[in-house]
């Protein structure tokens, strides 16, 4: 299993359906070669090094592959025997725990739980040919090592997952509110978004606080997953501890100071709470500022213009005021935010005629299996007039 560093492998990155692009862009700019856009996820070429720093900071990446065998198999008894055929001692240790995922778009095989089943016993076989009985055991929960089998009609692919845990876990947050956005897809709304990471920042309805971490996080260039303790390639026969400490402390010499205000509000005190609480254990207090306010009825000032950006209610969280709302978010943005350039995400298009102003940009994406909207608008000084300019998909 063991490459040098220096030494180029495939790998895939995958990402939520619409952020591909922003996935690959990431890529490009931390170095990835052979970066080929998919169906949530983006290819890419890469050595181990590469692939220590791909985990530690991209932002709109949920986890890294590293394909180690592809075979094709249209039997359930096919899928055993190849998989079986993997020298699998190379990749683990009989005294690590294992867990095996499975993604399936295939005329021959209808269960992903069944293939991942398959798999799963093929490599405990292995090991008990190899030593007489002895297995690793399996931990679905919080296994030392994920296994990937991915099967398109009869073409399947097993990877380890460098990744462990998926990605959006950053480890900074542990308080959450009932419908709490992923950071993954916030980190990829403020990357969509035409902020410039130099001007003020506003989340007017911040929750607990995931907008604001992520927004903090780009503008310092902080690493999304410094918080994190662990990733599954450290529990690989072939980690490079002196490598992964070299790259750590490379990706957080490049963090940098940031001179605007990013501020979150919110008008449910417990919600306020929990976003003081991520903000600190993100160790981003000092840069971020959260504030108890209702933002309808008294709006936060951005005297120097900016970038508002916010997750209002939708789908799940709607309410009997809904409309009301929305109405009174277009009215707030009139009013207020001449110079500023705002961004929301929904999935209530009904809604968002109530905001009666012309979004100047639309683009779809998806909050988990929710079809949205990401839209601007553009608040002009003067004539505090939305832009006329027709919106695009």
């Amino acid at each position: 299993m063991k490459n040098s560093v220096g030494e180029n492998f495939n790998m895939i990155a995958k990402t939520q359906l619409g952020l591909e692009e922003i996935l690959a862009d990431e890529l490009l700019k931390l170095g990835a070669q052979d970066i080929q856009v998919l169906n949530r996820a983006v290819s890419f070429v890469g050595d181990v090094g590469f692939m220590y720093k791909a985990n530690l900071n991209l932002r709109t990446a949920i986890r890294i592959l590293k394909p180690i065998y592809k075979f094709t198999a249209r039997r359930d008894v096919d899928l055993y025997e190849e998989a079986k055929k993997l020298d699998w001692s190379k990749y683990i240790s009989i005294d690590k725990t294992i867990a095996v995922n499975a993604a399936v778009h295939s005329d021959f095989f209808n269960h992903s739980h069944y293939v991942a089943l398959k798999v799963k016993d093929a490599i405990v076989d292995y090991f008990r040919d190899l030593t007489k009985g002895r297995r690793p055991d399996v931990d679905t929960k919080n296994p030392d090592v994920r296994i990937n089998i991915h099967v398109s009609n009869d073409k399947c692919t097993i990877s380890l997952d460098s990744s462990g845990d998926s990605l959006h876990k950053r480890g900074y947050r542990h308080a959450t509110n009932e419908a709490p956005i992923s950071e993954v897809l916030a980190a990829g709304l403020i990357l969509l978004s035409d902020w410039d990471r130099q001007s003020d920042f506003l989340d007017p309805m911040c929750g607990s606080g995931t907008i604001l971490i992520e927004a903090a996080m780009i503008a310092c260039n902080i690493p999304p997953s410094l918080h994190r303790k662990k990733f599954g390639f450290m529990n690989w026969l072939d980690f490079d501890a002196d490598l992964w400490a070299k790259i750590k402390e490379v990706s957080i010499n490049k963090v940098s100071d940031f001179e605007g205000r990013i501020i979150g509000c919110d008008r449910a005190f417990a919600s306020v709470r929990k976003a003081q609480d991520n903000v600190k254990d993100a160790m981003l207090d000092d840069i971020i500022e959260i504030k108890r306010a209702n933002f309808i009825r008294k709006p936060e000032p951005m005297p120097n213009g900016g970038t508002i950006l916010f997750n209002p209610p939708y789908g799940e969280r709607l309410t009997a005021d809904t409309l009301e709302l929305y109405s009174q978010i277009g009215d707030t943005f009139k009013k207020n935010y001449a110079g500023c350039s705002a961004w929301l995400i929904t999935s209530d298009m009904d809604a968002v005629n109530h905001i009666h102003l012309k979004h100047t940009r639309r683009i779809k994406i998806f909050n988990g299996k929710l079809e949205c909207r990401f839209l601007k608008y553009q608040m002009y000084e003067g004539s505090k007039k939305i832009c006329k300019k027709k919106a695009t998909d």
